[in-house]
């Protein structure tokens, strides 16, 4: 057969040979520079051949493809967006280092902005874009790997997880790379933070950790200041903790008792419930807008599909049963967008919020995934291989006017709208 492609190798692993245990992070073993990022005990959820990712996890893994690993035949198809635009480059003092970010003249947060990680420059690193691809520009320069940024709600700060002091740390700066800040750092060294969560009003950020030696959920004030263990039990691991709209509970998954679970709990971690107690794995909690049901991705019926139940676990209902994941709701709650190899294909799909008019948006051979709404729900952005590497693409809600965003021989990805207009 064919050789698999970058994204279906790391992304996909059981297209190439089980994943077991062991070989839970095989997909993970080409980082940038081909490092090697110290390994989490959270597995794939494996069901027949399929490996299942979350989004959160899947996230984390945008530029975990060999950086060098570049040559492929196929060409490009669709508009290039922007190559970079690079002007000038300053040195910025930080609280706890040096980061050299490009200034481009513009308001550190532009309209529709997009924050993405990207190897470009040899190292994985955090960067932000317009909307259109251009004024591509560089937050963070260090040799340790940053990943997974995410917005503050303000879009006044980005929070990111990082590897530049030999341990997963999450860190915070302005949107020009400014006023950075280590909010986790641990003198052990053994703390592994990442999965960071802004509440809906900015004031805390709820995250996953090893501190205390086991896969916890914790929370701490924006500032790193009030850390505090919410999940306190050695036999599960907690982990992609997700805040209600409201900032009053946060849903996570766990995994123990031999599958993987959605529990939900109050903010400061009182009234635990597991809100999917059965068998087979449920994964990926994404709450509705108006914080009334969360949507999940489940292998309880036989097959990866896409379920929706009311925010107390009440009500679950089937959306879809055709290896679907990664739902992600539509700014309104109107729809629902999702990944699904339904067509023996990786592609975008979108439905309405009770599962009917499902409607394929892209159409390639390449894998398409992760896709993520505009603020104002009018265009998706999505990462793709098609071009030959991992690449963001951005296009209309109905599959309409795709653009490569990130024309660049590395990989990029975890993209991240801003929230502001």
């Amino acid at each position: 057969s064919a050789p698999l492609s970058k994204l279906t190798r790391h992304f996909f692993p059981h297209l190439s040979g089980r994943v077991g245990w062991s070989g839970r992070y095989a997909s993970r073993r080409c980082l940038v520079e081909r490092g090697t990022e110290p390994v989490e005990p959270i597995r794939p959820l494996n069901h027949g051949r399929l490996v299942v990712l979350s989004g959160g996890l899947l996230l984390a893994m945008m530029v975990a493809a060999c950086s060098n690993d570049s040559t492929t035949d196929e060409q490009p198809t669709l508009t290039n967006a922007a190559t970079t635009t690079v002007t000038t480059t300053t040195v910025v003092a930080a609280a706890t280092t040096a980061a050299t970010v490009t200034t481009t003249g513009r308001s550190p947060v532009a309209p529709r902005t997009i924050a993405f990680a990207s190897a470009r420059d040899g190292n994985g690193e955090i960067y932000v874009m317009d909307a259109d691809g251009s004024n591509v520009t560089r937050l963070t320069n260090t040799p340790g790997i940053d990943n997974l940024p995410a917005w503050s709600p303000d879009g006044t700060r980005i929070a990111f997880r990082s590897l530049r002091d030999g341990n997963r740390e999450i860190l915070v700066m302005d949107p020009d790379g400014s006023n950075l800040a280590n909010l986790t750092r641990l003198t052990d060294l053994s703390g592994f933070d990442t999965d960071p969560a802004w509440s809906p009003d900015g004031s805390r950020i709820a995250f996953r950790s090893l501190r205390d030696g086991n896969l916890e959920i914790y929370v701490m004030d924006a500032d790193g200041s009030s850390i505090t263990r919410l999940t306190n039990r050695p036999d599960h691991a907690d982990f992609e903790p997700t805040w209600s709209p409201d900032g009053s509970r946060i849903a996570f998954n766990s995994q123990g008792d031999g599958s993987t679970e959605i529990y939900v709990m109050d903010a400061d971690g009182s009234n635990l419930a597991n809100l999917t107690n059965l068998a087979g794995d449920d994964f990926g909690p994404a709450w509705s807008p108006d914080g009334s049901r969360i949507a999940f991705a489940s292998v309880r019926d036989g097959n990866t599909g896409i379920y929706v139940m009311n925010a107390d676990g009440s009500d679950v209902t089937n959306l879809t049963n055709h290896f679907d994941t990664i739902p992600v709701w539509s700014p309104d709650g109107s729809r629902i967008a999702f990944y699904s190899r339904r067509d023996s294909n990786g592609d975008i799909y979108v439905m309405n919020a009770d599962g009917s008019n499902i409607s394929r948006l892209t159409k390639h051979s390449a894998n398409d995934t992760y896709p993520t709404w505009s603020p104002d729900g009018t265009r998706i952005a999505f990462i793709s291989e098609r071009d030959g590497n991992l690449e963001i693409y951005v296009m209309d809600a109905d599959g309409s006017n795709i653009t490569n965003l990130t024309n660049n021989p590395a990989n990029d990805g975890a993209q991240k709208w801003s929230p502001t207009p």
